[in-house]
């Protein structure tokens, strides 16, 4: 699936902290002192610019649901892809919300929980804009809408044309009551994810320039956000065709290039991502799961239970070197993919090159670090 996430109960939490910082710093996020009293939903429609619900309509234009197709699903609800009046693809992730009816399994998330990925996402697409520390390598975000009311028939439409093709491991969402509330992130499409790009990524020399990029993006959030992602795994990163040959990256106000090699990429979905600045913290408190912790059969589930021993099962703390644990994961999955090219001699002298960088990343503490020091970005 282009978008993924394990199947577990999660809560997301938003904590203000005000330790050695100004009251004025404290409510950075809000831009009031009115957003200490205002409750959680109030919150989600001040982050949406809504003072209610709206329809779907509302959100979508109907011209648009009728190019909808279904791209990718989780536990959280649906992605589709549509066209915009530029004629530019872009996504929806629809998740629904503070409904009583278990959706896939799972309890639908609160206000409060949806709260820190609206905020997170938004941080992170503000790495975007250029300043001391920048980057374009988190998923841009459009719009964020609080939506009410039943799923829309063409919507379904796509649902039922994925299922036929992919076979959906979610519910249909056709049970959907007029008062059920949803979340719907409006991204830009950032292309495949690196797992279904397995056999089609043209050299090795593309995989490195993915993870070069990857790696200076976090290492850029590290120094804005205190930013872990958590839950890297190969379909959270997104590739795409790029006509750029070289992007810039800015950290502590230095500007650094990157060699395309004629992709880009992107990192996608912050549910379990932790962001603290400011003295406002917003993270996922998974201390108290049980079966997310009991995954076997890939590396990734070894990430999870790793992240848990560091951290001591504090998930508020900052851990960056959870940020390295996911890098080697990546670049084990590179190491290990099949490409286009076959050139023997230089593709057994780039994995060679991969294999060292395995064998070194993990002593470094953070991103940053990794990326300043291992000779593998130099």
């Amino acid at each position: 699936a282009v978008w993924s996430t394990l199947r577990c109960e999660r809560r997301c939490i938003n904590v203000c902290f005000i330790f050695n910082i100004s009251f004025v710093n404290c409510l950075q996020d809000s831009g009031s002192s009115l957003m200490l009293f205002l409750s959680n939903e109030q919150r989600v429609y001040r982050e949406c610019q809504q003072d209610r619900p709206i329809s779907f309509k509302e959100c979508i234009p109907l011209s648009k649901f009728k190019k909808c197709d279904k791209i990718g699903e989780g536990v959280f609800g649906e992605v589709f892809r549509t066209i915009n009046d530029n004629g530019e693809f872009m996504v929806f992730k629809i998740i629904p919300i503070e409904g009583a009816k278990y959706v896939n399994g799972e309890p639908q998330k609160k206000f409060e929980e949806i709260l820190s990925e609206i905020i997170i996402s938004k941080k992170l697409h503000q790495l975007s804009e250029e300043g001391e520390n920048h980057t374009i390598g988190f998923i841009s975000l459009h719009n964020v809408y609080c939506v009410k009311g039943s799923y829309p028939g063409e919507l379904l439409k796509a649902w039922d044309n994925y299922n036929q093709t992919k076979t959906s491991e979610n519910d249909r969402p056709d049970e959907s009551k007029d008062e059920q509330l949803y979340m719907i992130f409006e991204f830009e499409f950032g292309g495949c994810d690196l797992e279904s790009m397995n056999t089609k990524i043209p050299s090795i020399e593309v995989a490195k320039s993915v993870l070069h990029q990857i790696t200076a993006s976090l290492a850029v959030a590290e120094v804005a956000l205190n930013f872990e992602h958590r839950d890297l795994h190969w379909g959270n990163v997104l590739i795409k065709r790029t006509a750029l040959k070289q992007i810039e990256y800015c950290l502590a106000g230095t500007t650094y290039k990157i060699d395309t090699h004629g992709f880009l990429a992107n990192i996608i979905d912050y549910t379990l991502s932790r962001v603290g600045t400011d003295g406002v913290l917003h993270f996922c408190d998974l201390s108290s799961e049980t079966s997310f912790f009991c995954g076997q059969g890939d590396y990734q589930f070894d990430i999870y239970r790793k992240m848990r021993e560091e951290n001591f099962n504090k998930w508020s703390d900052y851990n960056p070197h959870s940020n390295v644990l996911w890098l080697h994961y990546l670049a084990e999955k590179m190491l290990n993919m099949k490409y286009k090219k076959r050139a023997k001699i230089a593709l057994k002298t780039r994995k060679e090159k991969f294999e060292e960088f395995l064998n070194e990343a993990l002593k470094y503490q953070s991103a940053e670090e990794l990326l300043h020091s291992n000779f593998f970005f130099q």
